[in-house]
């Protein structure tokens, strides 16, 4: 048995008796899951605080139930991980009196959080531009883009490069982006480690865009290609720009000439290298293995690219030889019933996932089921269509004999599962279908305390936090917890 995770899963389960609460307190080797729970009494946390042990306390400083006495209290902890665990989880209902203590914390990284944080008054959180620390100042360049004009000043003619390239950059860690004020322009232009974010707001006439256009620095020309204002004739340079992500964004401007389109697209696919190339890095020189990861980051980017202009006419692409084309003409919510039918039967899964979620009312169950069990998301995500398109009960249940595991993944959605349905799931080959019905209220309790047991640790750790476990079986791993 994975004890460590077990009794990890069963501080989390909802049902356990206090009496049962109060003796896991005691338990050492796990994450300290059990202090975050809700239902932690006054005595509780009082007898956690006194241990002093740091998983355990940490734990309880993410807790957002806490009194705020409490949090009072473990904001002057003597670990500084204690303190940034209680910057982490102070929220909209934490006093501003907590917010004054930790903004003169002496330790910077519990100044970094409340930098990330909106939940600090604006006022308190505005002292942070005038921060000692270089990194909380940067932080907040970073997280907050709708500071006011005189803080965003600030930030943006700081004297150190770190927090000005924080504050004027292309990514940044909110939405809405910030817009520098116009006068501030030129000069972050001028500044090399501005120059890349002030691209965008910059106005752009033939000498700056040639200027910018041998820009070392491959952000500035990929800013550059996107400019709405850029010449045809740099827009061309740029088309064959060494760095593939520069090239990209020239293929996806609504200007660009289809023959110029067509080069971009055929050359960014055309430099796949071999399947095994990630295991002969030391075999590459270092331009070679910068070539291979910017070709990489290209082909990502480009499987990811939407085009809004496209959306906004998007008649003329449904039939586009580029994959994104078509996914961008599919968040369309205007094409007739004929083009969302084409596109909802598009050899790409990301076409046929983006038209299912913007044509909602058109999508039956067969076809739910369909996209589904087609999708081929381009990174591991936790979504899936079928959390966008309930299936009905009665697919649940077919679909626990379904022969692909992923699919059999979707049958303990069914409240109601037959008992035989989930006794069978419960004895899975696929740990993951196991993981998922180890979790339902109607397994019988002779499956889900073998589970316990089970080879996966994930599949252990879900079912001692089912509340459905006996009480029996409680107290049996609290027992073989030494507890």
């Amino acid at each position: 048995m994975h004890l460590d995770k077990v009794v990890d899963g069963l501080a989390e389960n909802p049902a356990l008796p206090s009496e049962l609460l109060q003796r896991l307190l005691g338990y050492r080797k796990g994450l300290g899951r059990v202090a975050k729970r809700p239902d932690l009494s006054d005595d509780m946390i009082a007898e956690i605080i006194a241990t002093d042990d740091l998983w355990l306390t940490h734990s309880l400083a993410l807790n957002r139930s806490l009194p705020r006495a409490i949090r009072m209290i473990l904001a002057e902890h003597p670990d500084p991980a204690i303190r940034k665990a209680v910057a982490v989880a102070a929220g909209g209902n934490a006093p501003r009196e907590l917010f004054e203590l930790l903004l003169d914390d002496g330790d910077p990284q519990v100044r970094e959080h409340l930098a990330e944080s909106d939940h600090v008054p604006p006022d308190l959180r505005a002292r942070l531009a005038a921060d000692p620390d270089p990194k909380v100042r940067a932080t907040l360049a970073q997280w907050w883009t709708t500071a006011p004009e005189p803080v965003r000043r600030l930030l943006l003619t700081d004297p150190d490069d770190s927090v000005r390239a924080g504050a004027c950059a292309t990514y940044f860690r909110r939405l809405p982006h910030p817009v520098p004020p116009a006068d501030l322009i030129p000069a972050l232009l001028a500044d090399p480690v501005t120059r890349a974010g002030a691209v965008r707001h910059c106005t752009l006439d033939t000498a700056t865009a040639r200027r910018l256009a041998v820009d070392r620095n491959d952000e500035v020309r990929e800013e550059l290609a996107e400019h709405p204002n850029l010449p045809p004739a740099t827009r061309d340079k740029l088309a064959h720009d060494p760095n593939p992500r520069v090239a990209l964004r020239v293929f996806a401007r609504q200007d660009t000439p289809e023959p110029t389109r067509a080069a971009i697209h055929a050359q960014i696919l055309s430099d796949v290298p071999p399947q095994d190339w990630l295991a002969n890095l030391q075999a590459l020189d270092d331009d070679a293995l910068e070539r291979e990861f910017m070709g990489e980051i290209a082909r990502a980017e480009l499987r990811a690219l939407r085009l809004p202009w496209v959306t906004a006419d998007p008649l003329p692409y449904v039939d586009s030889p580029y994959v994104c084309f078509r996914a961008s003409a599919a968040m369309s919510d205007r094409l007739p019933p004929t083009l969302v039918a084409r596109l909802l039967d598009d050899g790409e899964s990301s076409v046929r996932t983006t038209m299912a979620l913007h044509a909602r009312d058109q999508i039956d169950p067969d076809t739910a089921e369909r996209i589904d069990r087609t999708y081929r998301p381009d990174k591991r995500v936790r979504w899936r269509p079928a959390d966008d398109f309930p299936l009905p009960a009665d697919v649940l249940r077919r679909l626990a004999t379904d022969p692909d595991p992923k699919m059999r993944q979707l049958a303990p959605r069914d409240p109601d599962l037959p008992v035989e349905l989930t006794r069978r799931l419960a004895a899975d080959p696929d740990p993951m279908v196991r993981r998922t019905i180890a979790a339902h209220p109607r397994l019988p309790a002779e499956d889900l305390t073998r589970l316990l047991a089970d080879p996966s640790e994930s599949v252990a750790a879900t079912a001692a936090a089912n509340p459905s476990l006996p009480t029996t079986s409680m107290h049996q791993l609290l027992a073989l917890a030494g507890l």
